[in-house]
Protein backbone atom coordinates (compact mmCIF):
# COMPACT_ATOMS: atom_id res chain seq x y z
CA UNK A 1 0.00 0.00 0.00
CA UNK A 2 1.61 3.24 -1.04
CA UNK A 3 -0.88 5.98 -0.16
CA UNK A 4 -3.62 6.52 2.37
CA UNK A 5 -6.11 6.99 -0.44
CA UNK A 6 -5.26 3.55 -1.87
CA UNK A 7 -5.54 2.00 1.58
CA UNK A 8 -8.93 3.62 2.21
CA UNK A 9 -10.11 2.35 -1.19
CA UNK A 10 -8.94 -1.17 -0.31
CA UNK A 11 -10.70 -1.10 3.08
CA UNK A 12 -13.93 0.20 1.51
CA UNK A 13 -13.84 -2.46 -1.23
CA UNK A 14 -12.97 -5.34 1.11
CA UNK A 15 -15.49 -7.88 2.29
CA UNK A 16 -16.86 -6.72 5.67
CA UNK A 17 -16.68 -10.30 6.98
CA UNK A 18 -12.94 -10.33 6.23
CA UNK A 19 -12.42 -7.08 8.17
CA UNK A 20 -14.39 -8.54 11.07
CA UNK A 21 -12.31 -11.74 10.99
CA UNK A 22 -9.07 -9.76 11.11
CA UNK A 23 -10.39 -7.55 13.92
CA UNK A 24 -11.09 -10.65 16.02
CA UNK A 25 -7.47 -11.81 15.54
CA UNK A 26 -6.15 -9.02 17.78
CA UNK A 27 -5.11 -10.21 21.23
CA UNK A 28 -5.82 -6.81 22.72
CA UNK A 29 -8.00 -4.27 21.00
CA UNK A 30 -6.65 -0.73 21.09
CA UNK A 31 -8.64 1.95 22.87
CA UNK A 32 -10.73 3.97 20.48
CA UNK A 33 -12.75 7.14 20.67
CA UNK A 34 -15.53 7.93 18.22
CA UNK A 35 -15.04 11.26 16.50
CA UNK A 36 -17.93 10.50 14.15
CA UNK A 37 -20.01 7.38 14.74
CA UNK A 38 -21.03 5.57 11.53
CA UNK A 39 -23.58 7.72 9.68
CA UNK A 40 -25.61 6.72 6.64
CA UNK A 41 -26.10 9.38 3.99
CA UNK A 42 -26.14 9.97 0.27
CA UNK A 43 -23.73 11.49 -2.19
CA UNK A 44 -24.28 12.75 -5.71
CA UNK A 45 -22.64 10.61 -8.38
CA UNK A 46 -21.48 12.15 -11.62
CA UNK A 47 -20.70 10.35 -14.85
CA UNK A 48 -19.03 11.03 -18.18
CA UNK A 49 -19.76 9.28 -21.47
CA UNK A 50 -16.73 7.82 -23.28
CA UNK A 51 -14.22 9.55 -20.98
CA UNK A 52 -14.40 12.68 -23.10
CA UNK A 53 -18.04 13.72 -22.90
CA UNK A 54 -19.52 16.31 -20.62
CA UNK A 55 -20.13 15.45 -16.99
CA UNK A 56 -23.72 14.65 -16.08
CA UNK A 57 -25.55 13.87 -12.86
CA UNK A 58 -25.94 10.09 -12.73
CA UNK A 59 -27.90 10.00 -9.48
CA UNK A 60 -27.33 9.42 -5.79
CA UNK A 61 -25.56 6.66 -3.92
CA UNK A 62 -25.93 5.58 -0.30
CA UNK A 63 -22.69 5.72 1.70
CA UNK A 64 -21.73 5.27 5.34
CA UNK A 65 -18.96 7.39 6.81
CA UNK A 66 -17.11 7.10 10.08
CA UNK A 67 -14.10 8.51 11.90
CA UNK A 68 -12.37 7.22 15.01
CA UNK A 69 -9.34 8.05 17.07
CA UNK A 70 -7.14 5.12 18.01
CA UNK A 71 -4.36 5.89 20.48
CA UNK A 72 -4.36 9.52 19.36
CA UNK A 73 -4.40 8.82 15.61
CA UNK A 74 -7.49 9.51 13.50
CA UNK A 75 -8.86 7.03 10.99
CA UNK A 76 -11.55 7.70 8.39
CA UNK A 77 -13.78 5.68 6.11
CA UNK A 78 -16.46 6.06 3.46
CA UNK A 79 -18.06 2.82 2.30
CA UNK A 80 -20.80 2.16 -0.23
CA UNK A 81 -24.11 1.11 1.27
CA UNK A 82 -25.49 1.05 4.79
CA UNK A 83 -23.08 -1.28 6.62
CA UNK A 84 -22.13 0.66 9.76
CA UNK A 85 -19.86 -2.11 11.07
CA UNK A 86 -17.92 -2.10 7.78
CA UNK A 87 -17.44 1.68 8.02
CA UNK A 88 -16.33 1.47 11.66
CA UNK A 89 -13.81 -1.32 11.05
CA UNK A 90 -12.42 0.40 7.95
CA UNK A 91 -11.87 3.59 9.98
CA UNK A 92 -10.18 1.65 12.80
CA UNK A 93 -7.84 -0.16 10.40
CA UNK A 94 -7.05 3.15 8.69
CA UNK A 95 -6.08 4.66 12.05
CA UNK A 96 -4.00 1.61 12.99
CA UNK A 97 -2.17 1.79 9.65
CA UNK A 98 -1.42 5.49 10.23
CA UNK A 99 -0.02 4.94 13.72
CA UNK A 100 3.46 3.84 14.65
CA UNK A 101 2.09 1.39 17.19
CA UNK A 102 3.13 -2.14 18.04
CA UNK A 103 0.60 -3.58 15.58
CA UNK A 104 2.47 -2.27 12.51
CA UNK A 105 3.54 -5.65 11.12
CA UNK A 106 0.14 -7.15 11.87
CA UNK A 107 -1.64 -4.31 10.03
CA UNK A 108 0.68 -4.66 7.03
CA UNK A 109 -0.05 -8.41 6.93
CA UNK A 110 -3.80 -7.76 7.16
CA UNK A 111 -3.71 -5.18 4.36
CA UNK A 112 -1.68 -7.54 2.16
CA UNK A 113 -4.21 -10.32 2.79
CA UNK A 114 -7.15 -8.01 1.99
CA UNK A 115 -5.42 -6.87 -1.22
CA UNK A 116 -4.75 -10.46 -2.33
CA UNK A 117 -8.39 -11.43 -1.72
CA UNK A 118 -9.67 -8.37 -3.55
CA UNK A 119 -7.34 -9.12 -6.50
CA UNK A 120 -8.60 -12.72 -6.66
CA UNK A 121 -12.22 -11.55 -6.52
CA UNK A 122 -11.62 -9.06 -9.35
CA UNK A 123 -9.76 -11.65 -11.43
CA UNK A 124 -12.70 -14.02 -11.02
CA UNK A 125 -15.12 -11.35 -12.22
CA UNK A 126 -12.93 -10.60 -15.24
CA UNK A 127 -12.66 -14.30 -16.08
CA UNK A 128 -16.45 -14.71 -15.89
CA UNK A 129 -16.96 -11.64 -18.06
CA UNK A 130 -14.45 -12.91 -20.64
CA UNK A 131 -16.48 -16.09 -21.14
CA UNK A 132 -19.18 -14.02 -22.82
CA UNK A 133 -16.90 -11.93 -25.06
CA UNK A 134 -17.87 -12.09 -28.69
CA UNK A 135 -15.07 -11.78 -31.24
CA UNK A 136 -16.51 -9.99 -34.26
CA UNK A 137 -13.24 -10.16 -36.24
CA UNK A 138 -13.57 -13.80 -37.24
Amino acid sequence: MTTRSERMTLLAASDPAELDKHWKEFDRHPSLKWTRRPQVGAIAVRGRASRTGSLFELGEMTVTRCSVEVDGVRGYSYVAGRNKRHAALAAVFDALAESDGLNRSQIERILADLQAKLDRRRAGKIARANTSVVDLQE
